[in-house]
Parts: C-alpha cells; sequence; structure tokens
C-alpha cells in the first residue's frame, strides 16, 4: 500500500510553522523585559478575571502580580497601573506617549466619530478642541459667570428636600433624585441654556442622557476579540448605539436650531451669562480662534460636557452622603465648622467656602475611597515605552485604577478608615499633581473641568449639613448599609441612598 506523502508533509509545515513563530518571539521579546501576567486562557485572554467590578478585581491582582502588571484582554495588551509610582510614570514622565486613546467603536459611533475631547486620538484636532474648552467654556472667569444659576439650583434643591422633610411623617429623602436632579438643572442651564425636569420631554431628554452614559460603560467583546463583532448584531449592541445616535443627533439638532432663531430675534439680555451653546455658536461664526469648527464637533463637545458633568458630580455628592451617614463622628464635626463660619448668615454663598477647611478634608477623603471613575477611559501608547523597570511596546492599552491607588497603604495609613483629618495638616490635592489622589486623572488627558465640578460639590455640600440634620431611616444601622455598587462608565452605590432629613434652624 502506498504510503500517503501529505500524512508527513503537512505535520511538518504546522511544526515549523509552529517553531518560527516560537523563535520569532523568543528573539522579539528576549531583550525586554516585560511586566508579569496573569495565566491567560486561550483566545479570551485574561477577560475572565475581570468581573463585574473590574477595580476591584484588578486591585486584587496587583496584590499578587505587583503594581504593574500585564494582561491579555482578548487579542489586546492592556497595562495596568495601581501604585503611585506607575501613576506617575504614566500621566507625568511619560505623558505624551500615553497621551491618545484606543478606538473604540461605541464612542465613535454615539460621539460623531469621537470628535469630542474624551475620546478622541492624540492629534492636532484634539488639541484645538481642548484649547477651545479650556479657553472658552471652562476658563475661570466664564467659570464665575455661572455662579447665579449655581446658587439658583443648590436653592431649589434645599427648598425641594424640605418641602418633602415636611410632607410626610417619616420625612425619607431619596438623595440620589434631588442631587442628580440639581446637577442636570445645572449642567443642562450652563451647557444648552434651559432644563429639562418637566411633562414627557423631560423624562425622554433625561432618559437619553441615561442610554449614552449606559453603552459608554458597556464593555464591547468585538473590541477585544474582533471575529466575535457579530455578536452585537445579535445581542443588540449595535442597533441601541445607532438608535441612541440618531435620537441624541436629533435633539441637539433642535436645541442648536432653537438657539439660532433665539439669537436672530436678539433676545439675550446683555447681562445674561452665555451658555456653551452661544459661545460654540460664536466660535463657529466668526472663527476666532482660527479652528474651523464643525457642527459635529459642536455637538460631540456638547455631549462631553453631559459625561463628564452630571454622572461625576452628583455620584460625586452621593459617596459624600454616604459616607458621611456611616461616620457620624465626621458628619458632627463638618456641621460644627459649616455652621460656625456662617452663623447669623441667611444663606452660603461661594465667598464663605475658603475658609471651609474640614469640607474640602470630606470631600478629598471622600474622593479617595470613592472616586466617581474608577478606572478613567484607557490611553494607548504611541510608541514603545520604559515604565518603570519594564519594556512597554507601542499599542499597548493602560488602566491606571485610581480607585487602587486611593487604598494603596504605601501612601495611606489605615487606607480602610474614613478619616478626613488625613487632609487638615497635608498638601495633597486632587488637581493632578500628586498622584496619590486623582480621581479627575492627570496630565494631558486630565479633566479640564475639575474647577466646575468642585464648586458645585463643595456648595452643595455646605448647605446640605447647614440646613438639615441627616441620619439613616429608622431600623437602618450604618453596619448595615449596603454598599454593593452599580457597573458602568461610572461607579455609584447600586442601591439610591434613603436618608431622614431634619430642617434645623441655624
Amino acid at each position: 500500500m502506498e504510503f500517503p506523502w501529505y500524512s508527513v508533509v503537512v505535520p511538518l509545515i504546522v511544526f515549523l510553522f509552529f517553531l518560527h513563530n516560537c523563535l520569532f518571539t523568543i528573539f522579539n521579546t528576549s531583550n525586554k523585559k516585560l511586566p508579569p501576567s496573569p495565566r491567560k486562557l486561550p483566545i479570551i485572554g485574561n477577560l475572565y478575571q475581570l468581573g463585574l467590578h473590574p477595580h476591584r478585581s484588578l486591585y486584587k491582582l496587583s496584590k499578587k502580580y505587583g503594581p504593574v502588571m500585564l494582561l491579555h484582554l482578548g487579542s489586546k495588551p492592556v497595562l495596568v497601573a495601581s501604585s503611585v509610582d506607575a501613576a506617575r510614570d504614566i500621566l507625568k514622565t511619560h505623558d505624551l506617549v500615553w497621551s491618545t486613546r484606543p478606538k473604540s467603536s461605541i464612542a465613535d459611533g454615539l460621539l460623531y466619530g469621537s470628535k469630542g475631547v474624551a475620546f478622541s486620538n492624540y492629534s492636532e484636532y484634539w488639541r484645538q478642541v481642548r484649547s477651545v474648552i479650556v479657553l472658552h467654556l471652562l476658563s475661570n472667569k466664564r467659570v464665575q459667570s455661572f455662579r447665579d444659576i449655581r446658587e439658583e439650583e443648590v436653592s431649589n434643591m434645599i427648598d425641594e428636600i424640605r418641602k418633602r422633610s415636611t410632607s410626610s411623617s417619616n420625612s425619607v429623602i431619596d438623595m440620589r433624585d434631588v442631587l442628580s436632579c440639581m446637577t442636570n438643572n445645572i449642567i443642562n442651564r450652563v451647557t444648552i441654556g434651559r432644563t429639562y425636569n418637566e411633562g414627557e420631554s423631560g423624562r425622554a431628554v433625561k432618559a437619553l442622557l441615561e442610554d449614552l452614559l449606559a453603552l459608554l460603560g458597556t464593555f464591547n467583546i468585538g473590541e477585544y476579540i474582533p471575529w466575535l463583532k457579530w455578536l452585537n448584531k445579535i445581542n443588540g449592541l449595535d442597533n441601541r448605539v445607532k438608535k441612541v445616535a440618531k435620537d441624541l443627533d436629533a435633539f441637539l439638532d433642535s436645541v442648536i436650531e432653537e438657539r439660532v432663531v433665539r439669537n436672530k430675534k436678539a433676545e439675550n439680555s446683555t447681562g445674561e451669562a452665555k451658555d456653551f451653546v452661544d459661545v460654540l455658536l460664536e466660535i463657529q461664526n466668526g472663527n476666532e480662534t482660527g479652528f474651523p469648527l464643525q457642527r459635529d464637533s459642536l455637538k460631540a463637545i456638547l455631549l462631553d460636557s453631559f459625561i463628564a458633568g452630571v454622572d461625576s458630580i452628583y455620584t460625586t455628592l452621593e459617596w459624600i452622603m454616604i459616607e458621611l451617614l456611616r461616620n457620624p463622628r465626621a458628619m458632627e464635626k463638618l456641621q460644627n465648622e459649616v455652621r460656625g463660619l456662617v452663623q447669623g448668615k441667611a444663606e452660603i454663598t461661594e465667598d464663605d467656602l475658603g475658609n471651609m477647611l474640614y469640607l474640602k478634608a470630606v470631600i478629598k477623603e471622600s474622593l479617595r475611597l470613592n472616586p466617581p471613575f474608577p478606572i478613567p477611559v484607557p490611553r494607548e501608547s504611541m510608541e514603545d515605552v520604559k515604565l518603570l523597570d519594564y519594556n512597554i511596546p507601542a499599542k499597548t492599552q493602560v488602566l491606571v485604577n485610581i480607585w487602587a491607588i486611593g487604598r494603596d497603604p504605601l501612601s495611606w495609613d489605615e487606607p480602610e478608615e474614613y478619616r478626613p483629618e488625613r487632609f487638615l495638616n497635608s498638601d495633597i490635592d486632587f488637581r493632578g499633581l500628586n498622584f496619590e489622589l486623582i480621581p479627575f486623572g492627570a496630565g494631558r488627558r486630565g479633566c479640564p473641568g475639575i474647577p466646575f465640578a468642585i464648586v458645585i460639590i463643595e456648595l452643595t455640600l455646605a448647605r446640605l449639613v447647614n440646613k438639615f440634620n441627616f441620619a439613616l431611616p429608622q431600623g437602618i444601622k450604618k453596619e448595615d448599609l449596603d454598599m454593593s455598587e452599580c457597573t458602568g462608565i461610572s461607579i455609584r452605590r447600586k442601591l439610591p441612598l434613603l436618608a431622614v432629613a431634619t430642617p434645623c434652624s441655624v
């Protein structure tokens, strides 16, 4: 019987191909020291180790593999940094190398090809858009011009809490509801000049923005295992992105057209603060920046404002109230400071905030333990780079686990304890210069809206603890408070915070 030639040749070819790949890999990595990696599975790599809450899962892995580790999420190499030194190297020393974003089909679909500042690739276009935002939308002068809006909406929230607290015997308030409503109102008025609270249209706009945030926080398997992109058609993700993008576009078109008509009629009073739409239309029409601001870019910038503003502000405020209710001593100390400083005044204004040192410490401590974005949007290396003692190839994604950094015992004494006092004699701040505390990121891709967000958080917190005494509902002990987290682009408590608000005379 004749021996079939292919039974020898085919296995030989397969073996030679395998040998070539092995030798090629060894040759290319023998002189490169890569970070330690957990064991990976075929095809999916380390995806199975992310869990529902990646900031927690990656923190546990870092305890075993170190503060710098290399994962393979499907076909993508992903670096995870969980220490101050690693964060500083990425966000400061080699900030330029790590300044671009990996491609996201969801962000592209929702944000006009990622034409805003948050998800855009690092390029001349990104630099121009960021310059527009920093100089024309979030400058100190512009932020100050919205002071009346902030103070009015915080007062409206205080009135709403007082009304709810006196309308029933138990005085239980859904704090997430009132905080998110207030934040939405401020962001809407600052961004598009009006609120969307009432009736069916108001509910539709709120639901649309919630869908936007939910989709941006959705894990897309096709980004990491490209040949599984077809699953997004089966599970409906592609259709959801298209529908939300279409509805967002129609909403923003109506906002812009409404403003164009209003401006033609010269209905703006000269003393009224210009909202973001007004400013962006002036830039577009006058081209005073030398940068051609297209309509899609204008709309993407507006959506960036909603994404970065609404979720982060009210989520931070809710976490602060949760921590204060779990730590009554800190609540009492904060109330004593605020009420002592404003004694005799009818209302707290932004001018009073500078002397509230314990209030600022409370905010920092809450952001340390509960950053609204525990793992910010990934970055990607644009070239080979040295990170601490490791060689990192180009096109490697990086996740900076700021949630883990906030719990690093090398930086914090008793890191799991809530102790605002740790910041009273400390120069550590959250504006991107101290890498022990970077809840809003740092470097070129750090959040440009920190001053805008913080003044809202400070004013809201000061007025809340000044006007009300807060307690957990009857029968709920602070030890029993469910601290389970939801999933998404930002991380908040799974259940909304319910609290008893008792008006006090001050």
